[in-house]
């Protein structure tokens, strides 16, 4: 049996006590396809998305993978005019994450993190684990409480 890999996300899991599992799959070239060889409804594979408030200023918000960000709910709930999706390089140096692998779980620096509120409610989601076909299966009851997450409806039908 092949041990898991050590990433800073799981690593993060488990200083933060967050029950968790970690699977390991190939590269897949669908959200669907990923969602299948993890086993997890497409709901319940979930992306991590950086988004910028302003200069310097990023925060973390985790979508179900069936689901779009809705900017405009975004926006009011942090009671902002503008955010953007900022470009990989920042991303990674906002995270220590490529894109892909980005989670709310071992950034390199502590950042907001939003939870949608139906990613929320499920029992169990998969996020990102902090490489490349690793992702973390987890409460997102447990999630939120060791990151502190606001939870709130940020997303749209996609």
């Amino acid at each position: 049996m092949t041990t898991p890999p050590r990433t800073r996300a799981v690593e993060a899991a488990e200083e933060l006590g967050i029950d968790h599992e970690v699977r390991v799959i190939e590269r897949a070239g669908s959200l669907e396809e990923a969602a299948d060889r993890l086993g997890v409804p497409v709901d319940r594979l979930c992306k991590t998305l950086v988004v910028r408030r302003a200069e310097g200023e990023h925060l973390l918000v985790v979508v179900p993978g069936s689901r779009q960000l809705d900017w405009p709910k975004l926006r009011a709930h942090l009671g902002v005019s503008r955010l953007s999706l900022p470009d990989a390089d920042e991303a990674r140096a906002a995270t220590g994450y490529e894109r892909g692998t980005i989670t709310p779980l071992g950034t390199v620096r502590p950042l907001p993190v939003v939870v949608d509120a139906e990613a929320a409610a499920a029992e169990r989601i998969a996020v990102g684990g902090g490489a490349h076909g690793v992702s973390l299966l987890l409460s997102p009851a447990d999630l939120v409480a060791a990151v502190d997450a606001a939870v709130v409806d940020v997303t749209r039908a996609g």
